[in-house]
């Protein structure tokens, strides 16, 4: 029972698409991958933000929904996403963060790992994690940030939960986690095979309000399957564990199957592929805005809808304003 092997992608809701979008390519120097929409909204942008190949599991994600009121962070919600930086980084991205004006909210050890919490823009907490772990990742040579030092993909999710021993019991049991014990009150789970994002950290605040969805908080964790067998193997222990997961999605550069965890926190099953360049060259990732094929005949009025967004020169093959 292993067939999932991390973190797939993380998604979250955001405020101003072009602030967005220049906080994590220019600050965080990831590369804008995949300039969409939310196929179940198509009047918002969904960006993706990934190394230069948006290899499974660096993927970070955003609905830019600036009408919403912002997260109440509460029990049933991912709290924070940590991002794995190469051992020994953490001087240049303090220094980089420090002379950009990003907001840094502290610095601890986890697990005798380094990490420096921070706030995007919107209020998203983020933590970068010095990493050693072997990984997937693919360098951006028009990143804004070295790549010596370049951000290696997905490290983690935190969440809140009220009842730990529910939660425990569905990632073991029906999702193939192992436990890896408590550290300053977060407690790890995390899978044996795969690359980034393998482990998940959980703290049980039982008094804790119910948590609520809103800019500057975290929408879903998406859990990374190879393929169609595997994402229906793990759906059909969903569905014994009476957990509703839906039908498989197809999201056109993976395929989907969402379901919440007894706490409340809204998961998925992504798989691998087909991946970002099915419809892209993967030298123009994410230049130009990108439907999926059932989306294109209402290509004019999606358009009109939504912003225009400028990209950083640095970030293109041909530089425009896209």
């Amino acid at each position: 029972m292993n067939e999932i092997l991390g973190i797939h992608h993380v998604t979250a809701i955001t405020g101003s698409a072009q602030d967005n979008l220049d906080f994590y390519t220019h600050v965080l120097g990831l590369r804008l991958v995949k300039k969409s929409v939310n196929q179940d909204s198509p009047d918002t942008y969904h960006l993706f933000f990934a190394d230069a190949n948006g290899t499974p599991g660096t993927d970070l994600t955003f609905f830019p929904w600036a009408d919403s009121p912002r997260v109440r962070n509460g029990v049933g919600l991912a709290v924070e996403v940590s991002l794995a930086i190469p051992h020994g980084s953490a001087s240049y991205w303090r220094r980089r963060l420090t002379e950009l004006g990003a907001t840094i909210t502290g610095e601890e050890i986890r697990r005798s790992e380094f990490a420096i919490m921070l706030h995007d823009p919107f209020g998203q907490p983020l933590a970068l994690v010095e990493a050693a772990d072997t990984r997937d990742f693919a360098p951006w040579t028009r990143s804004a940030v070295p790549v010596e030092h370049q951000i290696r993909g997905l490290h983690s999710v935190r969440l809140w939960e009220r009842d730990l021993a529910l939660t425990e019991d569905f990632l073991v049991h029906v999702l193939g986690f192992n436990s890896m014990g408590e550290d300053s009150g977060w407690h790890r789970y995390g899978v044996d095979s795969g690359g980034s994002g393998k482990h998940i950290d959980i703290r049980e605040i039982p008094s804790a309000e119910r948590g609520r969805w809103g800019v500057g908080g975290i929408h879903h964790v998406a859990w990374r399957v190879t393929d169609d067998d595997a994402q229906l193997a793990v759906r059909e222990r969903i569905q014994d564990a009476h957990r509703r997961p839906t039908e498989v999605i197809d999201r056109f550069w993976f395929r989907s199957v969402y379901f919440l965890e007894p706490g409340g926190v809204l998961f998925e099953l992504a798989t691998d592929g087909p991946g970002f360049a099915i419809d892209e060259s993967a030298d123009t990732l994410g230049e130009h805005l990108v439907l999926p094929p059932w989306l294109e005949s209402q290509r004019a009025e999606i358009e009109a809808a939504l912003p225009m967004l400028t990209i950083s020169s640095s970030q293109t093959a041909n530089p425009a304003n896209v």
